[in-house]
């Protein structure tokens, strides 16, 4: 157990944060709320959510993803001075796992706490996306795979998550339209989910897989193939928005009389890079190390876990992740979703309450702090949009992925009493 709490968080609105001027190229953008702009909305916000100033943080972390291609910005964890003057002269420090970037800054602020070199630390996760064309967003994001022989040969993160998507219907012998309806009914539970999530990038998407496997094949609203078999509503959203928590030793947060949600148990665990080197590409070996991990150190078992944000950036890594996590058997996930398991009213665990990557959208540095977060607030009986329906959480998990299935973190995340 690490003893160290959450004991403030704040999430901005997710979206593209962009004016479009040109719309037929799409190229000529101006922004509505910057990177910078984001780093502060979310530092403020999460020191004011603690009831802490900025004199009482002791040093920050920011995890971004990709910000010299997005914005042309390197060095970016100095940016947290201008949260406040208070933090100058604050060490700072940016951490970097693509996709995991922020759980990675928010576990280096865990280790730094438990060194005992500091008192109260804020952790930020941030991305600004849209700025970029698709293409440019494609380029961005290939360096986060493999580049000698993934992105730097054309592969993409949709082709990527595709190759793993075909091994599992493979592995488990799921006839491709039986594997489609699966993966709509996870795309379906994320809009719903999102509907009441007022920092959602999408709140009106396909209620129902029925509404979703009814969409045309091409043409205006159309549900086409982007990486066979995952479709255009398997995949997770470009999206801008920053989320950040303030950490501090769980005695101190009692001391404190904050409500707090401590940190019970890590799992960091990595992965070949290459998909080439990895034999069983139906299930995530490397994320199912980081459940054991996790669960080891905070002593639960799946059964105690009440709520999960799951990495959602393609339908299938949904499907694998909530088999890693052992809330459904090898194989089964896709029956239990389609049988409408892991709502708001599920009876044992609900998933992606906050619309997940799919819907909440996936600014990618941001999407590991924005997880803790929004678990923190669910867990301290403040949630943004659903809560389970059956009872009060006790404890969440994240599991949030960077790269394909490469690296894993997950977090169980316990309300102190």
């Amino acid at each position: 157990m690490s003893n160290v709490s959450i004991v403030g968080a704040y999430n901005t609105k997710f979206g593209a944060l962009v004016d479009v001027k040109d719309m037929i190229s799409f190229k000529k953008k101006t922004d509505r709320q910057s990177f910078y702009d984001l780093i502060v909305e979310a530092g403020r916000g999460a020191i004011a959510d603690a009831g802490l100033t900025a004199k009482d943080i002791d040093g920050v972390w920011i995890g971004t993803c990709s910000p010299a291609r997005f914005v042309n910005q390197e060095h970016v964890a100095p940016l947290a001075v201008a949260i406040d003057p208070a933090l100058r002269f604050k060490p700072m420090t940016r951490t970097e796992a693509a996709c995991a970037s922020g759980s990675v800054a928010i576990y280096d602020a865990t280790y730094a706490l438990e060194s005992g070199r500091f008192k109260n630390v804020l952790a930020i996760g941030v991305e600004k996306m849209n700025l970029l064309d698709t293409p440019g967003v494609t380029a961005a994001l290939a360096c986060s795979s493999y580049y000698p022989e993934e992105g730097g040969k054309g592969a993409t993160f949709p082709g990527l998550f595709a190759e793993l998507a075909r091994a599992y219907a493979a592995h488990y012998k799921f006839p491709d339209n039986e594997l489609r309806t699966m993966l709509a009914h996870v795309a379906a539970l994320n809009y719903r989910n999102a509907a009441s999530n007022p920092l959602a990038h999408v709140q009106n998407g396909p209620a129902t897989a029925a509404d979703i496997l009814a969409l045309p094949e091409t043409g205006r609203g159309s549900n086409i193939m982007v990486a066979s078999p995952l479709r255009l509503h398997d995949c997770s959203l470009v999206t801008d928005g920053a989320a950040a928590v303030v950490l501090t030793t769980t005695r101190n947060a009692k001391a404190m009389g904050a409500k707090a949600v401590e940190l019970a148990g890590i799992g960091h665990a990595v992965e070949h890079m290459p998909l080439s080197q990895r034999q069983n590409k139906h299930v995530l070996e490397a994320g199912i190390e980081a459940v054991r991990k996790a669960f080891t150190e905070a002593g639960i078992t799946k059964n105690d876990v009440d709520v999960a944000e799951v990495h959602d950036c393609f339908t299938i890594a949904q499907l694998m992740i909530t088999e890693a996590l052992g809330f459904s058997e090898p194989g089964r996930s896709g029956f239990d979703y389609a049988n409408g398991r892991f709502t708001a009213d599920d009876d044992q665990v609900a998933i992606n309450l906050s619309g997940g990557l799919k819907a909440k959208g996936h600014p990618v540095g941001a999407t590991g702090a924005s997880m803790h977060a929004l678990l923190y607030k669910q867990l301290i009986g403040a949630p943004i949009g659903l809560a389970p329906s059956k009872k009060q959480p006790e404890i969440g998990v994240t599991f949030n992925v960077g790269g394909s299935g490469v690296s894993n973190a997950v977090t169980v995340l316990r309300r102190v009493n």
